[in-house]
């Protein structure tokens, strides 16, 4: 006999079913479509609530305004909406990059693709708890042996015609009452399956955006240490004629010109390593807008300035982080779709009871057809029930629970996984910016160290020789600063990233409100429990633009 796996509050408020008579009469026909309808509006299994904690406040926060700004003097310009953070860094070509590569990008036209699958695998799903209707018709002939039981029979009766014919045109119904929300369950279960991904086409668009930008900014940070490069080699070139114009003089030795001429292979090595990073870089952009590597390179042929950082708003709750991530909020969703498959799964302990009727004609003579006497209803209860499977329904509600634990796992994981991302994101920009402000002071003074050793040069103090060396540390203090602005601008990137910029939320409805709650979670609590309470997440936000 099989035993019963579910509780009293899975149950809900199911009543138990047992066999009996189809009522003779219409009243008692009535009453007991009535009581199958309200058996078909409950649903075994547990009830889905987002699990619920508290994230601890932000680290590592940076400041509102930018410090390499400060540093020079400069207000920061406003942070820009996060939905589409790129405008905030006040490039038109860095714009125009991000939103061709959100209109082209084969990586997110393969996740709408996936949504739209989820989306039609969910309507099947609830199409299931629906009745069916059926069109049928069929005309046969048949030349009837003699010799068979039914031909000889009938062969002894008078005006027997072995050439027989059959018309028949029905219209059919048939409807499977959801007596345990097995068909419910699935249904909801497929639905949050299709939020989850559209939640991940969103984390491909935050993706897409983040990585074009990101290669953006590389191009222009290894165009501008080119430009840099290039007069680094202008400088030990002349250098080194200066130091053999020196030998032939006999004012140096070959010690020097050796030197100098290491000096000048050691900055024409680095031209190469950069300019295969840019055109790597380039080839990215390509991808990311969907097209064939050196498609676009020639609209960044020119070097153009590294942009600045926009300001971050970083005021924002690890809740309010978290809701707007949607790597978070498919992860939620997959846990609720875990949770509606218990359900499903227990279902299978409960009768399955269908209903099916016929309306339809029947005839071997196809004037006859549409009379009176052809005519043949039908109607059919139906009632199964697994008694004994050798424990095939308690394996299926076993995995229904495994698979239920794994989600929830995977979601607190991709909680902690955020807050990780935004963590190191903030540091990340707070010690560039840091840095770049240390740089940029370098810069200053190693400018200032060049101008006045070319007036003593010019005074006769010191000679050329240490007039080129300036430079060359002032070249080599501007490579690093030029790096580091780079640097700067995509860890603003990376902020934005971890924050879930790039969708729009004035469009999330219900979707942003059920799924912050979720959202919500971080830290698991001590014991590992199965989430009990009902969940609306109506669906999932659309992008912006």
């Amino acid at each position: 006999m099989m035993k019963s796996m579910t509780s009293s509050a899975e149950a809900g408020a199911c009543a138990s079913v047992g066999v009996a008579r189809l009522p003779a009469s219409i009243p008692a026909l009535a009453a007991a479509c009535a009581f199958v309808f309200a058996l078909a509006g409950c649903a075994v299994g547990p009830d889905y609530k987002p699990p619920a904690a508290e994230l601890a406040p932000f680290q590592h926060v940076p400041a509102s305004t930018s410090a390499a700004s400060q540093a020079q003097g400069a207000a920061a310009a406003p942070a820009p909406s996060l939905d589409t953070w790129w405008t905030g860094f006040q490039d038109p070509m860095l714009v125009s990059i991000v939103d061709r590569a959100l209109a082209q990008n084969l990586d997110l036209a393969a996740a709408f693709a996936r949504v739209r699958q989820a989306r039609a695998a969910a309507s099947a799903a609830g199409a299931e708890l629906l009745p069916t209707f059926d069109l049928d018709g069929s005309a046969s002939e048949q030349h009837q042996s003699e010799l068979s039981p039914t031909g000889s029979l009938a062969k002894s009766f008078p005006g027997y015609d072995r050439n027989q014919r059959e018309y028949t045109l029905g219209a059919a119904a048939s409807w499977e009452i959801d007596l345990a929300g097995g068909l419910r369950r699935n249904a909801a279960a497929a639905a949050n399956e299709a939020q989850a991904a559209e939640a991940d086409r969103l984390g491909t668009r935050v993706t897409v955006a983040a990585d074009a930008a990101d290669a953006y900014l590389q191009v222009r940070g290894y165009q501008a240490r080119l430009a840099v490069a290039n007069d680094q080699v202008k400088t030990d070139a002349h250098l080194l004629e200066l130091v053999k114009a020196r030998r032939r003089a006999g004012a140096a030795d070959e010690r020097e010109i050796a030197q100098a001429d290491a000096l000048l292979r050691q900055a024409r090595a680095l031209v190469p390593t950069l300019q295969t990073n840019l055109v790597a870089q380039l080839n990215r952009l390509d991808i990311l807008m969907g097209a064939q590597p050196g498609t676009y390179a020639s609209q960044l042929a020119l070097p153009g300035e590294i942009p600045g950082i926009p300001s971050v708003d970083a005021s924002a709750t690890p809740t309010d982080v978290l809701r707007h991530r949607p790597d978070v909020i498919a992860a939620e969703r997959r846990l609720a779709a875990s949770n509606e498959r218990i359900g499903a799964a227990l279902s299978d302990y409960y009768p399955k009871l269908s209903i099916s009727g016929l309306l339809g004609f029947d005839s071997i003579s196809a004037g006859q057809l549409f009379t009176a006497r052809a005519f043949q209803p039908g109607v059919t209860a139906g009632l199964r029930w697994r008694l004994f499977d050798f424990g095939k329904v308690d394996a299926e509600v076993a995995s229904a629970r495994g698979a239920n634990a794994e989600a929830l796992a995977s979601y607190r994981q991709t909680v902690l996984k955020a807050a990780e991302d935004v963590e190191n994101a903030f540091v990340a920009l707070s010690q560039t910016q840091l840095r770049q402000a240390e740089l940029d002071a370098e810069v200053k003074s190693l400018t200032r160290a060049r101008d006045l050793s070319e007036r003593a040069y010019k005074a006769g103090a010191i000679t050329l020789t240490d007039v080129l060396d300036a430079d060359r540390q002032l070249l080599s203090a501007r490579d690093d600063l030029d790096a580091t602005r780079a640097d700067s601008a995509r860890a603003a990137v990376s902020v934005f990233r971890a924050l879930g910029g790039g969708w729009a939320t004035g469009v999330a409805g219900a979707a942003s409100t059920a799924a912050s709650q979720a959202a919500a979670a971080s830290l698991p609590p001590a014991a590992m429990r199965s989430p009990v309470s009902t969940n609306t997440l109506a669906s999932v936000a659309k992008p912006a633009g």
